[in-house]
């Protein structure tokens, strides 16, 4: 299992980029994709296809996400945490993703570097 943290600053307000996470017409929105949310602790999301899948274990909307991420016949959970800290420019979103499975890391942090974050700045560039 192995851990990935980074920062990502987003040119939008914390309150922006938490609905842009969290409410599925937003989410489609900037990632060009279909997305199935359950926005509320315990509620289940389907995200790219069903690429990426787990459940909310926190929500809050001062600025934090918690969210479960399902690996197959994972025994440790997979946990996301998303804080959004203002910035002068915007939203600071720090990552914190833990106990990735170490056959799966790469792709996810190329998939949070090249299309989740990377998505989500394009769409609020000016």
């Amino acid at each position: 299992m192995k851990d990935f943290k980074k920062y990502y600053l987003v040119e939008a307000s914390p309150d922006q980029v938490f609905l842009a996470l969290t409410n599925e017409a937003t989410f489609q929105l900037w990632s060009g994709d279909t997305a199935d949310i359950q926005a509320f602790p315990g509620g289940e999301f389907s995200l790219w296809d069903g690429s990426i899948v787990g459940k909310f274990v926190e929500l809050d909307p001062s600025g934090k996400i918690v969210q479960q991420w399902y690996f197959g016949d994972q025994v440790v959970e997979s946990i996301v945490t998303l804080k959004l800290h203002p910035h002068a420019q915007g939203t600071s979103v720090e990552l914190r993703h833990v106990n990735i499975p170490d056959s799966d890391y790469q792709d996810i942090v190329d998939g949070w570097n090249d299309v989740y974050f990377a998505s989500l700045q394009e769409f609020y560039e000016d």
